[in-house]
């Protein structure tokens, strides 16, 4: 027992050490100010999250540095100041000037949850809008795929998306008796003059899926910031879902990104790949027109600096989630057309760089500068914003937490004067070390479709290993194709490989998926293994992240396995190898694939204790086949045990359910392997 409680305690305290390197999640750019001897300067604003164990939550603190420069390289660059905890803060703009800022704040006022729009300037509150209060729509988006907040070029007026105001609902049977049917619809009018629908209190309403519950109705609203009144904007089609928006040049218009919900919505975190175009409103006229194209996925547009271009990215839709996209462009002041203008961007970078953000606001001309001027880089590179070819970037790897880095766009030609001046600086973790692996299935295979395609795994190992060494592998094959593992820093490998593991994350090449003979994550594994010049160690146990479990020592399985009746068809049919549309009908045939590929069909097989970890909110994986199938273990008594976490979706990513869970899995694999 005294031995039990000593590694614990050793893997919570070295869980708990490396919760303090913080990640960042925003960099913007101020203007730039020429100081009266003629130098330039300008301030970066920063946000950083940190895990807080204690708090059981991801505290956002910001810090601000200023970068003297003269447009070409960093003269001088320094904080100004601590960092600072942003209380209650969803969203935050400075206008274009840097005169004024707009505050998106919540906050709990007896028990009922309110949110205000603020608007600052320089040091002092303007105004502060009560938008619970004043009931011109339902919550402000502040996620990715929906929320933005923008400053119009006049800076009079703010762009934001908030779901759309419900009509107040009442029984039947609690408005005045008019003598109508119980199936007759009937409005009426309270004496707050607002307007009550009978018979709809139960109706349903469909939300945008996983991390997005409750955002249903997105609309575009615009806060005249004299005169203090919201406007929600109309003339916007009734079967698309509004988002990620701008105004256009001169305040005419606005740009957005509409996503067609007709005829029902599909999950939209992590999956760029859904239906969607570009589209502008003229404010005067309240004509929409679309841009793009009517069959495609669209994301991330952006204004250019010359406000003559939009530049935005787009894919196929279907198909893996995370796929090629393409770097497209709409000239607004010629005959609207989309011209590409890269082919398969991220294909373009990954040779070069593992960036795992989208480039932004990047002159097309200059992107293979970027890329070379990355080349020599280990690890991956997150763009967080660039002004006036001043990049901000975060930098990490599997042994490097993230740090902030600024540098210059260069030249074309001169990509080897590339430099970087560190604004934070994070210092390796000497103790871990880290390759990647580079590798081909065998040639019986190989996919005619796709032949020729490689395959690519990370692989962290405690640095003082040596050749010829024994000790446990942990695998995890999360990866392509519907996302992609990076060569950056990870809590969880970085504390396994700190516990003596050696950690490998698998990945299947993106347009591979449902193409190849066979050839799974676990055999892609064993493929790894049985090729052991890749390595400079033997493995003596492996342990495997994943549903897969059948020929590993231990399992945990983070999510639960899926089943054909899943409620995510569309997922389950890709999965099985077949073309998914929205009319499909799941034939004897499809059944009996998807079926064939369950996991529950196999479970007779699983001799490896399992650990399932299930999100109570799950919406992206039916939590309740996980059950089915610690069920299914129980009865063929083989070991499994069950954490079911409570307010948390697909990713358990709350900080109490993502301690609780790497513990648990810690010491599942230690008993197991009596380590």
């Amino acid at each position: 027992v005294g031995s039990q409680q000593l590694k614990t305690s050793s893997i919570a305290q070295l869980y708990r050490d490396q919760c303090r390197f913080p990640a960042l999640c925003r960099a913007d750019v101020g203007p730039v100010i020429t100081s009266r001897y003629g130098g330039q300067y300008g301030n970066i604003y920063t946000e950083w999250t940190q895990r807080d164990l204690e708090r059981n939550e991801n505290v956002k603190f910001c810090r601000q540095y200023i970068v003297f420069h003269d447009d070409k390289s960093v003269v001088y660059s320094g904080p100004s100041g601590n960092c600072t905890e942003i209380k209650g803060e969803l969203l935050s703009v400075d206008s274009p000037s840097g005169d004024m800022k707009a505050v998106l704040r919540e906050s709990t006022i007896k028990g009922e949850d309110k949110q205000f729009l603020e608007i600052w300037h320089k040091n002092r509150k303007l105004k502060c809008l009560n938008l619970t209060t004043l009931s011109k729509h339902g919550k402000v988006y502040e996620d990715e795929q929906f929320g933005c907040m923008v400053w119009s070029h006049s800076e009079t007026h703010l762009l934001y998306v908030a779901e759309k105001k419900r009509p107040k609902t009442e029984s039947y049977f609690q408005g005045p008796e008019t003598g109508l049917l119980a199936d007759e619809e009937e409005t009426i009018k309270t004496d707050k003059k607002e307007e009550t629908v009978l018979g709809q209190q139960f109706e349903y309403y469909e939300d945008w899926g996983e991390a997005l519950v409750n955002k249903s109705s997105p609309v575009l609203c615009v806060l005249d910031i004299e005169g203090s009144n919201i406007t929600v904007l109309e003339g916007i089609p009734t079967n698309i879902s509004p988002g990620q928006a701008f105004w256009a040049p001169n305040d005419t218009g606005l740009v957005f990104v509409g996503w067609w919900h007709e005829p029902f919505r599909l999950g939209l975190k992590y999956c760029a790949n859904r239906r969607s175009s570009l589209f502008y409103v003229d404010l005067a006229s309240g004509k929409c027109e679309q841009l793009s194209s009517n069959s495609s996925a669209v994301c991330s547009p952006r204004l250019s600096p010359d406000l003559c271009r939009i530049v935005y990215m787009e894919c196929g839709i279907f198909g893996p989630h995370q796929q090629c996209n393409r770097l497209c462009m709409v000239c607004i002041y010629q005959s609207v057309s989309v011209v590409p203008i890269l082919q398969d961007l991220l294909s373009a970078l990954s040779s070069s760089s593992n960036i795992t953000h989208y480039c932004t606001v990047l002159y097309v001309c200059n992107l293979s500068v970027l890329c070379a001027a990355l080349e020599s880089e280990e690890g991956s590179w997150n763009l967080l914003n660039i002004h006036r070819d001043l990049m901000v970037v975060s930098c990490s790897s599997p042994n490097c937490p993230p740090d902030l880095r600024v540098g210059f766009l260069p030249e074309k030609g001169s990509e080897s004067k590339m430099s970087w001046v560190t604004l934070e600086e994070t210092q390796p973790q000497e103790d871990i070390s880290w390759q990647t692996l580079n590798f081909s299935p065998p040639p019986e295979e190989d996919n005619s479709q796709y032949p020729g395609l490689d395959f690519n795994a990370i692989l962290l190992k405690p640095k003082e290993m040596t050749a010829g060494s024994k000790l446990p592998l942990i695998v995890m094959p999360h990866g392509g194709p519907h996302s992609v593992l990076v060569s950056e820093w990870f809590l969880s490998t970085a504390v396994l490989c700190k516990m003596g593991f050696s950690v490998l994350l698998g990945e299947e090449q993106l347009q591979s998926f449902g193409k190849l003979n066979a050839f799974s994550d676990l055999d892609i594994i064993l493929y790894i293994l049985e090729n052991s010049f890749f390595f400079s160690f033997e493995a003596e146990e492996v342990i495997l992240f994943s549903s897969e479990v059948e020929r590993s020592r231990s399992g945990v399985g983070k999510f639960g396995p899926r089943e054909p009746q899943s409620l995510c068809v569309f997922r389950c049919v890709v999965e099985a190898g077949y073309e998914y549309n929205t009319d499909i009908h799941l034939e004897p045939a499809i059944l009996e694939q998807m079926l064939n590929k369950s996991p529950i069909k196999h479970v007779s097989k699983v001799k490896t204790p399992v650990l399932l970890m299930l999100g109570e909110d799950d919406k992206r994986v039916p939590n309740k086949q996980g059950i089915e199938y610690y069920r299914a273990l129980k009865a063929l008594q083989v070991p499994v045990r069950l954490l079911w976490y409570p307010g948390n979706n697909h990713s358990l990513s709350k900080v109490d359910a993502e301690s609780d869970g790497f513990m648990n899995a810690a010491l599942w694999i230690i008993q197991h392997l009596s380590l």
